[in-house]
C-alpha cells in the first residue's frame, strides 16, 4: 500500500508539473522598469541632448539661411581656428604631462614615506576635487601675479619699482594652473593602484637588496601604469573644454577651442561660427572620453584592494 500511494501522488504531480504556466510577471516587471526610466530619460533628452542637436543643426545654418557645409569650411580655413586649436592642444598635453610627473611623485611619497600628516593629505586631495579651477586661479593670481605676494615681498627687500614675475598671463602661466589644479585628477587613482600592492612584493625586492627607485621601477610602476594611463585621459579630457583658467589668469593671447567659441558667440556675434567650433571640441572630446573609458575598462578599476594591501597613506 505505501508503495501504490507513492506512485499515485508522484502520477498525480506530474501532469501538475507539466501543465504548470509559465511566469507571467517578467513582461510587467520589463514593462514597469521601463516606465520608469521615461522621466530620467526624457529630462536628459530635455536638458543636454536637444540643445546639443540645435548646437549642430545651427552649425550647418549659414548666415543667408539653408543648410550646407560651408560654415564648416569656412571656420575651418580661418586662422585663429587653427592657432585655437593648436593653443588647446599644446596646453592639454603639456598640462598633462605635468599633471602625470607631479602626480606619480606626490603620490609615491604620500602612500610609500612615513612623515606626520600623511592621512590628512591624502583626504585633502578628496576635497581637492571638489574646489572650482578658478579659485586655483585666484590663488596663484594673489602668490604670483604682478601684484602678488611674491613680488611684493621682492619690492619690499630690493627697493625695485616691479617684481621680476610676469608670467601668468602667459601660456606658461595658464599651464601653471591647470598642472596645480589637475594634479588631484592623477594622484586619486593612483593611490587607489598603490593601496592594491601586496606588501609580500616590496619585502622580496627590499630581501634581494632592490634599491628603492628599483623597487619603484619593477614593483610599482607596471602595478600603476593602468591607472595612470586612466587619470592622463580623464586630465587630457578635461584640459581641453578648459574655460575658467584661461579667463582668469587674464591672458589675452592665449585663445583655446572654449575661449574662441565665447569670443565668436558673445563678442562677433557669429553664432554659427561659435556652433562649429564647439562641434569640433565636442567631437574631440568625445573621442578622447572614449580612450578614456577605454582604459578604465582595461584596469580592472572596479576591484576592490588586494590581501595584504598598501593602504595609501604615509608609513605604508
Amino acid at each position: 500500500m505505501p508503495r501504490t500511494d507513492t506512485a499515485a501522488a508522484a502520477a498525480t504531480t506530474a501532469p501538475a508539473r507539466a501543465a504548470a504556466p509559465a511566469r507571467p510577471q517578467a513582461r510587467p516587471r520589463r514593462t514597469g522598469a521601463a516606465l520608469w526610466a521615461l522621466p530620467p530619460v526624457a529630462a536628459l533628452g530635455l536638458v543636454f541632448l536637444y540643445p546639443l542637436a540645435l548646437v549642430v543643426w545651427q552649425s550647418f545654418t549659414p548666415e543667408d539661411g539653408g543648410h550646407s557645409t560651408a560654415p564648416y569650411a569656412e571656420v575651418l580655413a580661418e586662422a585663429s581656428f587653427r592657432a585655437a586649436l593648436t593653443n588647446t592642444v599644446l596646453i592639454a598635453v603639456g598640462a598633462t604631462v605635468g599633471a602625470l610627473l607631479l602626480g606619480l611623485a606626490l603620490s609615491l611619497v604620500i602612500a610609500f614615506v612615513p612623515f606626520p600628516g600623511g592621512r590628512a593629505l591624502s583626504r585633502f586631495i578628496d576635497l581637492f576635487l571638489a574646489f572650482p579651477s578658478f579659485l586655483i586661479t585666484l590663488a596663484l593670481l594673489f602668490l604670483y601675479g604682478t601684484v602678488g605676494m611674491a613680488n611684493g615681498l621682492w619690492t619690499d627687500l630690493t627697493g625695485a619699482a616691479h617684481g621680476p614675475l610676469d608670467f601668468l598671463h602667459t601660456p606658461w602661466g595658464v599651464l601653471l594652473a591647470e598642472v596645480t589644479y589637475f594634479t588631484p585628477f592623477v594622484m586619486r587613482p593612483l593611490l587607489a593602484a598603490f593601496s592594491q600592492l601586496e606588501t609580500g612584493q616590496l619585502e622580496a625586492a627590499a630581501s634581494l637588496g632592490a634599491r628603492p627607485w628599483r623597487i619603484v621601477r619593477t614593483v610599482i610602476l607596471p602595478e600603476a601604469l593602468p591607472s595612470l594611463a586612466a587619470g592622463g585621459a580623464l586630465v587630457l579630457v578635461l584640459c581641453l573644454n578648459e574655460f575658467g583658467i584661461v579667463l582668469f589668469t587674464g591672458a589675452k593671447d592665449v585663445v583655446t577651442l572654449p575661449v574662441l567659441v565665447h569670443t565668436k558667440a558673445m563678442l562677433d556675434g557669429d553664432y554659427t561660427g561659435a556652433c562649429v567650433v564647439a562641434v569640433v571640441n565636442i567631437v574631440l572630446s568625445v573621442a578622447l572620453y572614449a580612450l578614456y573609458r577605454t582604459v578604465m575598462s582595461r584596469t580592472g578599476g572596479g576591484a576592490g584592494p588586494r590581501p595584504g594591501g598598501v593602504p595609501h597613506r604615509a608609513g605604508a
